[in-house]
């Protein structure tokens, strides 16, 4: 009988403690704020939260994330001068939309807008249906191929002769023109295969505050709104799109007519690009934002208004030159090849073929002439320059790299993100300060914030060399301890601009939430850029239109080129 008093109280007692411990951790994990990964946020624990100004946020955040320091080492690095080309990837990565099996086939890489899917596939269409036409060229049956290939990587393909189609469609002119400065060799086939329009969208409440300031809503009274802070806008990266390229020079126009390249056209800009917020990657992500409604307006073409719902609610105001989609031959065909591409001219601009181009949205707004500014490849190119110097309006640029090193990252992920920030490195201008922070369970602050001179290039070389991945995956410690750096680095500087770029799979498990970390980002003001590897790329795009900030899938193929391009527009 006492054996088992004994064992009762043994058991018991057992119980108490184990009842203890569980009343401990719940005390331990409500003190602790309850903002693991996993946790039930309640109602009023993030009411209190956000009550809290951005600094005090930070701080309560930072209580629960254990951040290590590397010692840094220094590593050799390549001081050879960066070229985009030397990353274009293999032509493959861009398949063919349209496949012809002709004897005599004609390559053509052909603008997204007008190759792609649905209302995008005008020439994609009309390519299948010339192929299926059975012309013949001296007895041999002839054919197209397209791939759909964005206007500006068109050209650098052209132009580094790395691919060359037989025959080249941009959006606009100014591409033709540009390649034809830089050594390649096109020629006009067609000015016009279907008619387009660049433009600003703005909301009616917009159009309607333009017209009541400046007395109508156009180009002008656009840029003097922004001037004077009354709208927020975006335009889409000079370097790689088309309409961004167009609103580039027609900017620079406006501020001085007879020479866009002077500087009084500078220091136009230069006061016009401090108050913009935003430069979308691609046309597709500023579609993205329209979509969002954080922005008065934005660049975008017309068939790519029409086309869209989501876009119904803007005003569309034109500018700049006209997109008309030229067709250009690539070097110089054989007498077969060149006669094809005269046939499928021909084809594209028959009645037929122009009314499904009014079907997809083309064709609209003929009356527009368009501006008449200098559009010779050798101003393009100066004027692409002197955005890529002056976009940022004088201010240094602070950006902290924020690096995954979970386990999940393992494998190809990991090594493609050492590529990308080893060869992307090259493109961040020397005046920039740069820090990296890597995460997996815990947080490591590989290199604090400096400016990147040959020294601190020499540190990033080896942390991103010594960087190894195993572990959870707490993102948003990652990115609360970036921004935290960020903030105290802006102390000092207080004019600069604060950039943040994370590089992961988008998988999150340990630490923080968005929930508790998403107003930080958001107070903080500073733009999140994600690059995705093999990614949850939903969730990278959540956190990057916080800020409107870009987003990129970078697949294991063509991501250093991807990379590269955006370092290079960005930094």
């Amino acid at each position: 009988m006492n054996a088992k008093n004994n064992l009762m109280k043994f058991v018991g007692g057992i119980a108490v403690i184990f009842i203890a411990v569980l009343i401990i951790v719940s005390v331990i994990s409500k003190s602790a704020g309850n903002i693991d990964n996993n946790a039930n946020t309640s109602n009023k624990e993030m009411e209190t939260f956000n009550s809290k100004t951005l600094d005090e946020k930070i701080a309560y955040l930072s209580e629960s994330i254990n951040v290590n320091t590397n010692a840094p080492r220094k590593a050799s690095i390549d001081l050879s001068s960066p070229t985009l080309y030397d990353e274009l990837p293999e032509i493959d990565k861009y398949p063919y939309v349209t496949e012809g099996n002709g004897e005599i086939n004609v390559e053509i890489f052909g603008s997204p807008e007008k190759s792609g899917s649905d209302k995008d596939g005008w020439l994609a269409k009309v390519a299948k249906d010339f192929n299926e036409q059975g012309y013949t060229v001296n007895g041999k049956t002839i054919s197209v191929s397209v791939r759909n290939i964005a206007s500006g990587l068109g050209a650098d393909y052209i132009i580094s002769g790395k691919y060359a189609p037989d025959a080249f469609s941009p959006s606009s002119e100014l591409w033709g023109n540009l390649i034809n400065a830089q050594g390649g060799s096109v020629t006009v086939e067609a000015d016009r295969l279907v008619g387009n329009v660049a433009g600003i969208l703005v909301n009616k409440d917009t159009k309607d505050k333009l017209t009541k300031s400046y007395g109508k809503a156009d180009m002008e009274a656009v840029l003097k709104a922004v001037v004077n802070n009354e709208i927020v806008m975006g335009y889409t990266n000079p370097l790689a799109s088309s309409t961004g390229l167009n609103f580039l020079l027609s900017t620079l126009n406006y501020y001085d007519k007879d020479n866009l390249l002077s500087d009084k056209a500078k220091q136009g800009f230069t006061t016009f690009q401090n108050n913009v917020p935003y430069v979308a990657y691609t046309t597709m992500q500023m579609r993205e934002s329209a979509a969002s409604g954080k922005l008065d307006g934005m660049v975008m073409e017309y068939q790519t208004y029409t086309n869209d719902a989501e876009l119904s609610k803007y005003e569309f105001i034109p500018f700049g030159i006209r997109h008309d989609n030229p067709l250009y031959e690539v070097g110089t065909l054989s007498a077969d090849k060149k006669s094809v591409l005269d046939q499928f001219k021909d084809y594209c601009l028959n009645d037929s073929s122009q009314a499904l181009a009014k079907d997809y949205g083309f064709n609209g707004l003929n009356d527009y002439v368009g501006e008449d500014y200098n559009t010779d490849g050798s101003t393009i190119l100066q004027a692409q320059q002197l955005w890529k110097q002056n976009k940022d309006g004088g201010k240094d640029i602070i950006a902290v790299f924020v690096a995954d090193t979970s386990g999940s990252m393992d494998g190809d992920p990991m090594t493609q993100l050492k590529k990308s920030l080893v060869n992307g490195a090259q493109y961040i201008n020397d005046n920039n300060y740069i820090g990296l922070v890597s995460y997996s369970s815990d947080v490591t602050t590989e290199l604090p914030i400096a400016k990147f001179d040959l020294n601190q290039r020499a540190y990033f070389q080896g942390a991103i060399e010594d960087m190894q991945a195993g572990g959870g995956t707490a993102t948003y410690d990652g990115i609360t301890v970036a921004i935290n750096m960020l903030l105290e680095a802006k102390k000092a500087n207080p004019n600069a601009k604060l950039m943040l770029f994370l590089l992961s799979d988008g998988e999150t498990n340990e630490g923080h939430s968005l929930d508790f970390v998403e107003p930080v980002i958001k107070e903080s003001g500073i733009p999140v850029y994600t690059i995705g590897y093999n990614a949850n790329i939903d969730a990278l795009q959540t956190i990057s239109n916080i800020n409107e900030a870009s987003s990129i899938n970078a697949d294991s193929e063509d991501v250093i080129y991807k990379i590269k391009s955006l370092f290079n527009a960005q930094m």
